[in-house]
């Protein structure tokens, strides 16, 4: 096809592109959003639209990282612990040794920083499992937080904080929503536009192949997986900011939100596929369907239960998808 025809046929556009990619998950999300509709007639309300984005912002800072780990082929369960630890930490800095608001908050955000880098450096140098490291660093980083704090929580009420997280641009829009809008924007182009997304797609599409070709695989490892800490320090400094409280328990789940928003959005679990607007969307559908199902009065116990069963599905559909490739492939 040559370069006017791909003009013709609006391959060019980014747009365009970007619906092509995700069009899968733009149904499920479609569909899902008239089914919660029919349901309630409070789902298409603005304010409930606000509180959607804002619900989603938090997962959407996690996803963020977790889709470059998933693309290099490995998988990180230390995120949500994380979220706790640098929440509760952050909180206590400010409240119990009264350490001034920036330089807490640039602890907090360092530790997920150190985390993230710990995890990434023992995978990169020493070849082990990421799913074993990071399950080993979720319950440090659990500990931590439970250790430091006694297992209660920490209650804030300065006013700068809390705006952090409770805060709106221009009176409208919740600042969550407007941190979720510039880091989509900063890791879509890091991923999209960067010799950096290139290697990281390398590395998750032939490991050896990358490594022949002189892609700096440990260094690569190292750098997302500690981006992937800072993201998830993040999202606990905005999420302990919007409770008014540091709580070591608060990440516990965080984990499965991210992944399921990656393999929605068309993340690979075997590696070197995946974008984010894809991850984007797969964040969106599971916060319209935890909304719509508080809006129904459905117990947080089954929402669990339909967060597992539309990771299974969506793991499954990956994994015919790859199926249907190598036979094409083949052929």
């Amino acid at each position: 096809m040559n370069e006017n025809s791909k003009k013709k046929s609006g391959l060019n556009n980014p747009v365009m592109a970007m619906l092509k990619e995700n069009i899968g998950i733009l149904g499920v999300l479609i569909i899902m959003c008239a089914i919660v509709t029919l349901a309630t007639d409070k789902f298409l309300t603005p304010n409930n639209m606000i509180s959607v984005l804002r619900q989603i912002s938090i997962n959407a800072y996690i996803a963020l990282g977790m889709t470059l780990i998933i693309i290099l082929g490995h998988i990180d369960l230390s995120v949500g612990a994380i979220v706790a630890m640098s929440g509760t930490l952050t909180v206590g800095f400010i409240v119990n040794q009264s350490i001034p608001i920036p330089v807490a908050i640039l602890l907090g955000l360092l530790l997920g920083v150190l985390a993230g880098f710990v995890s990434g450096f023992i995978v990169a140098t020493f070849h082990v499992p990421a799913f074993i490291i990071t399950m080993a660093m979720m319950n440090v980083c659990k500990g931590v937080g439970y250790v430091y704090s006694g297992g209660q929580a920490t209650r804030i009420t300065d006013e700068f904080f809390v705006a952090i997280g409770t805060g709106y641009l221009f009176n409208v829009i919740p600042l969550p929503v407007v941190y979720m809008v510039i880091l989509i924007a900063v890791f879509a182009f890091l991923l999209g536009k960067t010799k950096f997304g290139t290697y990281v797609y390398a590395i998750g599409g032939n490991r050896e192949a990358a490594r022949l070709s002189g892609v700096p695989i440990k260094k690569v490892e190292i750098t997302v997986f500690t981006l992937s800490g800072l993201l998830s320090a993040f999202a606990g400094l905005v999420l302990c900011s919007r409770m008014y409280s540091g709580q070591p328990s608060v990440g516990d789940g965080y984990e499965l939100d991210a992944i399921a928003a990656c393999v929605l959005g068309g993340t690979s679990m075997s590696g070197g596929r995946g974008h984010i607007s894809g991850t984007v969307l797969g964040a969106m559908v599971i916060g319209v369907i935890s909304n719509g199902l508080n809006l129904i009065g459905v117990s947080s116990y089954w929402q669990l239960i339909v967060k597992g069963l539309i990771i299974a599905c969506a793991v499954l559909l990956d994994a015919q998808k790859d199926k249907l490739a190598l036979i094409g492939k083949k052929k």
